[in-house]
Parts: C-alpha cells; sequence; structure tokens
C-alpha cells in the first residue's frame, strides 16, 4: 500500500474562523494572518495505490466557483491544481477507481467538478470512479441547515446520483467489500453529520485520514475548534478519544489543510495536553506503509 500526498487549491481564509474558540492572541503564534485577517489553507487529497486500485481520499476544493464566488472563498490559483497534481505523478482523474468523499462541504468535495467555465453548467470528472459518500454527511448536503448552507455544492448530489456511481453508505455499514481490509472507517459527527475518516492499515505504519476532525496540527490540540464545527462540545469528546488511541497506536494523522505538514503523529506533554511531533512536511513521491 502506497500513499501519496496530493496538493489542490489553496485558500486564504479567516484565522478566526478557522480558531472560532480561540482567541487571536494564541491562533496568531500558530499562523501569521494578513491584513484582512485571513491565514493560508492547504486543500490537500491523500492518493492510496493498492496495487489493484487507485483510491483518492477527497478532492480538495477545485476550480468550479465562478470569479466573484473564488474571490469570496479566498481560492488563490485559477487552475484546478488538483488535476496538475495528479498529472506529476503520472495519472489523470480516469485512473481514478474510487473517490471517497468524507463529507460534501466545497472545499472536501469542489475537486470532483470540471473547472468554472461562463455559461457552462457544472459536471463530473473522475468518470471511472465510484463516488463513496456516508449516508448523513450525503443527507446533509441534500437537506443543509440554514447554518451550513452555505457550505454545500447545491448541484453536487443531483450529478452524484445521476452519475450511477455513487455509494451512498448507510452509517452501520462498512466498505470491506468494496475496498478491503486494509481500508478501516469511522464516522464522527462534531463537525457535520456523518464526517466519514478512512483509516489505511499498512504493515508498518497506520494512517488516519483527519478531514475537518482536525484539519491540521495546530487543531490537535483537544480544545480547539473552528467556527465552521456544528456540534463543538461533540467534536472535543470524539478527538479526544481518538487521539487517546493515536498515541497508544502510533497512528499518523493526515492532515487536510495545514499548509506546512502533510502528517505528523500525537504525544503529550508533561501537562497531558496532546500536541503533534515527528511531522512529515510531504510525501509527493509516495509513502510505502508496509515498510518500516
Amino acid at each position: 500500500m502506497k500513499i501519496y500526498d496530493v496538493l489542490g487549491n489553496s485558500q486564504s481564509l479567516d484565522g478566526g474562523a478557522m480558531f472560532g474558540n480561540a482567541p487571536k492572541a494564541l491562533w496568531s503564534r500558530w499562523y501569521t494572518p494578513d491584513p484582512q485577517n485571513r491565514i493560508a489553507i492547504a486543500c490537500r487529497a491523500l492518493l492510496v495505490d493498492t496495487g489493484h486500485q487507485r483510491v483518492l481520499l477527497e478532492a480538495g476544493i477545485g476550480a468550479f466557483f465562478a470569479p466573484e464566488m473564488k474571490a469570496r472563498y479566498g481560492v488563490v490559483e485559477e487552475q484546478h491544481v488538483l488535476l496538475a497534481s495528479l498529472a506529476a505523478l503520472g495519472f489523470s482523474d480516469a485512473d481514478i477507481d474510487v473517490v471517497i468523499l468524507s463529507h460534501l462541504h466545497f472545499d472536501h468535495a469542489g475537486g470532483v467538478l470540471q473547472p468554472y467555465s461562463e455559461g457552462r453548467s457544472p459536471g463530473l470528472l473522475f468518470p471511472n470512479a465510484k463516488f463513496v459518500v456516508g449516508e448523513s454527511a450525503f443527507g446533509r448536503a441534500k437537506q443543509p441547515h440554514a447554518r451550513d448552507r452555505a457550505s454545500f455544492i447545491p448541484e453536487l448530489p443531483t450529478l452524484l446520483e445521476e452519475s450511477g456511481r455513487l455509494v451512498c453508505v448507510p452509517d452501520s455499514q462498512d466498505l470491506i467489500a468494496l475496498l478491503g481490509p486494509r481500508f478501516m472507517f469511522r464516522r464522527t459527527n462534531g463537525h457535520t453529520p456523518g464526517m466519514l475518516h478512512t483509516e489505511l492499515v499498512g504493515a508498518a505504519h497506520r494512517v488516519f485520514f483527519c478531514a475537518d476532525l482536525i484539519p491540521g496540527r495546530a487543531w490537535i490540540h483537544a480544545p480547539v475548534t473552528m467556527g465552521y464545527d456544528r456540534f463543538p462540545e461533540q467534536l472535543i469528546d470524539e478527538k479526544s478519544e481518538l487521539l487517546r488511541r493515536f498515541e497508544a497506536e502510533q497512528t499518523w494523522l493526515y492532515f487536510t489543510h495545514d499548509p506546512a505538514v502533510a502528517a505528523a503523529r500525537v504525544a503529550r506533554d508533561a501537562s497531558g495536553k496532546f500536541g503533534p511531533r515527528q511531522d512529515r512536511a510531504s510525501f509527493q513521491t509516495g509513502w510505502d506503509l508496509d515498510v518500516a
């Protein structure tokens, strides 16, 4: 099992929104804001090559936004960066067998859409892939609450359904039949209902795809949440439980939004607080999880 850190389009987002319950005096130690109080945010995907199939965990924000919305949400690059990143590895979107979407917020799922073109309706990329989404997460995208409606792409659920390649997984069902026993799954609800996390089990390393449970290394601190989290107290409880397991099992955490660090392990300091250790800035040339 070999994995590749795949960069998508990046964003500049309001630091206060990204650290909703933390004051600027605290979060500015970790991220330096620009004059508009924005911080740099990555939108990473993770490509898994099992030797039998290629699985893409999420697709980043992509380039589907019209210019005015692109400016509103701080999307930096004009082109669809994820497609260029895949091409640098020798792949196109047509080479992907499965795309697993932890949830359907636009910064995690927008990359499955074609780049914006004036006058053209949105269309799907990844023509040969099954799209895997958890049942609750898909339901939330179809009927969002007013509090998070702006986080979703209205056309996306219908496009996925009409593709004939949507695998909408009931919350009580696992995915071993589709992906095999080296893929494990965990659902959390604190950020958004039914967020689906993939855990990769190699002979030498385990990697947990954090999605928005832990967007980057700064959010490993258990009490730190985002303003975008729907149920922050539940998220803290879910995160704390998992961090204890990750420490005990030496699991690597893969971060979708950290601009500088792709993955890290966790450990507690003398006061018992969790923090990152053994940062891995990138592994765009591949990381074999079966090799120590």
